[in-house]
C-alpha cells in the first residue's frame, strides 16, 4: 500500500504547479501582452536634451525669435536707454526703455546711417550737430511717403524722465533695419500730419524730419 500513497502525494504537489502555469499561459495571450515594435512604447524624458528627431510636442518646442537691439546714448556718450526688434510672425516688436529724458512726447525713428557721432555734419554737407551723422528717416524700397518706413510710435516720457514703450511695425523687417541708427529727438512728431486748411502745404523741412527736433539719443542696431 505505501507504493500507493506516494503516487498519490506526489499528484497532490504536480497539480497546483500545473494549474499555476495554465494560468501564466491564459495571461500572456490577453491584450495586454508585451511587445517589442518600436514605438510601441510612449518616450520618457528627463531634463536632458531631447534626443535626435524627437517629435514636436516632445521635450521643449520653444521657437527661437530673432531679434536685433541697440543701446541709446546722450552727446555725451552716457547710456540713456535700450531698444530690442523682435521678429514676431509678420512683424516687429519694439520695446524701448529709457530714462533721464525730458517728460513729454519724443520722435523716435529709425535713421538711414548706423552712424551715432556728436557733433558731425549730414551726409549731405552742412552746419554740423548731433548725430547728424545717421543721415535721414529710413525709407524701403520705393517708399517715399510719410510717415517714414522708419518712423516708430512717440515715445511718452513721464514727469521722472523716464519711458518704456511697447509698439509694432511692419513698415520694415529686421533686415532693413539691421546696422541702421535708432533715433530720439527733443520734441515731438507730427507725421507730415499737416491740416489742409494749413495751406499750401508742408514744407520740406517739415516733411523730413516731422518737426521733431534735434537728436538727443542715437543707438546703433546690431
Amino acid at each position: 500500500m505505501a507504493p500507493s500513497t506516494t503516487r498519490r502525494s506526489n499528484w497532490r504537489i504536480v497539480a497546483p504547479v500545473l494549474a499555476v502555469a495554465a494560468l501564466g499561459l491564459t495571461a500572456c495571450s490577453n491584450s495586454q501582452e508585451s511587445s517589442d515594435v518600436k514605438g510601441t512604447t510612449p518616450p520618457v524624458f528627463t531634463s536632458s536634451p531631447a534626443p535626435a528627431g524627437t517629435p514636436s510636442g516632445l521635450g521643449n518646442t520653444s521657437e527661437p525669435r530673432d531679434s536685433v537691439s541697440a543701446t541709446l546714448k546722450d552727446s555725451s556718450g552716457a547710456t540713456i536707454g535700450t531698444a530690442t526688434f523682435t521678429n514676431t510672425g509678420g512683424h516687429l516688436e519694439v520695446v524701448v526703455e529709457a530714462h533721464g529724458l525730458k517728460p513729454g512726447f519724443h520722435g523716435l525713428h529709425i535713421h538711414q546711417i548706423g552712424k551715432c557721432e556728436p557733433n558731425s555734419t549730414a551726409p549731405a554737407g552742412g552746419a554740423p550737430g548731433d548725430f547728424l551723422s545717421a543721415g535721414g528717416h529710413l525709407q524701403v524700397g520705393d517708399n517715399n511717403t510719410h510717415p517714414a518706413s522708419g518712423d516708430l510710435t512717440s515715445l511718452e516720457v513721464l514727469k521722472d524722465g523716464t519711458a518704456k514703450l511697447t509698439t509694432t511695425t511692419d513698415a520694415v523687417t529686421l533686415d532693413d533695419i539691421k546696422g541702421k541708427a535708432l533715433m530720439i529727438h527733443a520734441g515731438a512728431d507730427n507725421f507730415g500730419n499737416i491740416p489742409t486748411r494749413y495751406a499750401p502745404a508742408p514744407d520740406a523741412e517739415t516733411l523730413a524730419t516731422g518737426d521733431a527736433g534735434a537728436r538727443v539719443a542715437c543707438g546703433v542696431v546690431a
